[in-house]
C-alpha cells in the first residue's frame, strides 16, 4: 500500500498522543465486542466492523470544532464513538433496544445523533455523499464557518451521484471534505480490478477540487492532512478531497469470510502497519507512558465496553407502537437567523 505523501514531523503533545491511543483502542474493543454480540445473535441484520481503520476517523476528528458535521456509510460505529456518542447508546442501538440512539429502529447502519452532529450511517452505497453536500450547503447559507465531513469508500467512489455532488460542491464553493476511506476492497473486489485510476483523490481535479492522498494507518498523518483540509474549507475556498489509504482486518460484513485475500496479506498489515501499535510504540519509546500505563488504559476501556454491552442487554425491546412514530415531522422547524 504505497502512499505518496511525506509526513512532516508533527507537533503533537504527549497528552494528545495518549488521547489518540485511547480513542482508537475504544473503537477496536467496541468493535470486537460487537462482533461477539453478533455471533450470539444479539445483533440482527448487517454489521460492518471498523477494525483496522481506527486512525482515519480519530485523526480527522482531531481537527473538528463544535458545529462541524459528519455523515458516513454503513461501516460507521467508529465515527459514532470518535465524535463523542455514548458507547451505551450505540451498543443499545446495534442490539435494537429502546435506549439506542434511534430507539432501536435504526440498527447498525441507520442511527443518528443531532446533538453530536452525526447524520448517519447510510446503507445505500454513495447515497450519503449528496446528503453531505446538503449539510454543507446549509452552513454556507447560514454564513458560518462549519465544515461537513462526508465519508465514503473506494467502491462508492465509482458511483455517478458522487460526481454530480462534486460538480455542485465546486460550483457553490461548499465547505465539505469528501473523505474516501480507501480500504482497498469494495466488498470483495480489489480496487485494482474495479477502478480505472490508481489514485481516487485525483477525480476531483476535473471539477477544480483540490485533494491529496494520506496514509490512513498513521493517525498523525491523518491529523496533519485533516488540519489542511479543514483550513481550506473554513476559509471559504470550497470543497476538498482526502483519499485516506487504510485497511480493514475483518470481512466486508460479519457474513463475509473474506476469501478474496490471503491470510498472509492481512497478517502483514497487522504486524507492520497497525495504527494502534504505531501510537503505542511512540508512547513507549518517547517515555510518555509505561507498559503498565497502557495496560491500565486497555483494562479501563474493556470495562467501558462490557458495561455498554450489559446496558444494551438490559435495555427493553421497543414497543410495537414505535412502528408508527418518527415517520413524519410533527411540524416544520422554524428558520433561525
Amino acid at each position: 500500500m504505497a502512499v505518496k505523501k511525506t509526513l512532516k514531523k508533527p507537533n503533537v503533545s504527549a497528552e494528545e498522543l495518549l488521547n489518540f491511543y485511547r480513542e482508537m483502542l475504544l473503537i477496536r474493543r467496541f468493535e470486537e465486542k460487537a462482533g461477539q454480540l453478533y455471533g450470539m445473535g444479539l445483533i440482527g441484520g448487517f454489521c460492518h466492523l471498523y477494525i483496522g481503520q481506527e486512525a482515519v476517523v480519530v485523526g480527522l476528528e482531531s481537527a473538528t470544532k463544535d458545529g462541524d458535521k459528519r455523515i458516513t456509510t454503513y461501516r460507521d460505529h467508529g465515527h459514532m464513538l470518535a465524535c463523542g456518542m455514548d458507547p451505551k447508546g450505540v451498543m443499545a442501538e446495534l442490539t435494537g433496544r429502546q435506549d439506542g440512539y434511534s430507539k432501536g429502529k435504526g440498527g447498525s447502519m441507520h442511527m443518528f445523533s443531532k446533538e453530536k452532529d452525526f447524520y448517519g450511517g447510510h446503507g445505500i452505497v454513495g447515497a450519503n455523499v449528496p446528503l453531505g453536500a446538503g449539510l454543507a450547503f446549509s452552513d454556507k447559507y447560514r454564513g458560518n464557518d462549519n465544515v461537513t465531513f462526508t465519508y465514503f469508500g473506494d467502491g462508492a467512489a465509482n458511483q455517478g451521484q458522487v460526481y454530480e455532488t462534486f460538480n455542485m460542491a465546486a460550483l457553490w464553493d461548499l465547505p465539505v471534505i469528501f473523505v474516501i476511506e480507501n480500504n482497498q476492497y469494495a466488498m470483495g473486489t480489489s480496487q485494482q480490478r474495479s477502478t480505472s485510476t490508481p489514485d481516487l483523490y485525483t477525480r476531483g481535479e476535473a471539477f477544480g477540487i483540490p485533494g491529496e492522498i494520506v496514509d490512513g494507518m498513521n493517525v498523525l498523518a491523518v491529523k496533519e492532512a485533516s488540519e489542511k483540509a479543514v483550513s481550506h474549507c473554513r476559509s471559504g475556498a470550497g470543497p476538498y478531497v482526502l483519499e485516506v489509504k487504510t485497511y480493514r482486518y475483518r470481512g466486508h460484513s460479519m457474513s463475509d469470510p473474506a476469501k478474496y485475500r490471503t491470510r498472509d496479506e492481512v497478517q502483514k498489515m497487522r504486524e507492520e502497519r497497525d495504527p494502534i501499535e504505531q501510537v503505542r510504540s511512540l508512547l513507549l519509546t518517547g517515555k510518555h507512558a509505561t507498559d503498565d500505563d497502557l495496560k491500565a488504559i486497555d483494562k479501563e476501556i474493556k470495562a467501558t465496553v462490557n458495561e455498554a454491552a450489559e446496558f444494551a442487554k438490559e435495555s427493553p425491546v421497543p414497543h410495537l407502537d414505535e412502528l408508527w412514530t418518527d415517520i413524519y415531522a410533527d411540524e416544520l422547524p422554524q428558520e433561525t437567523a
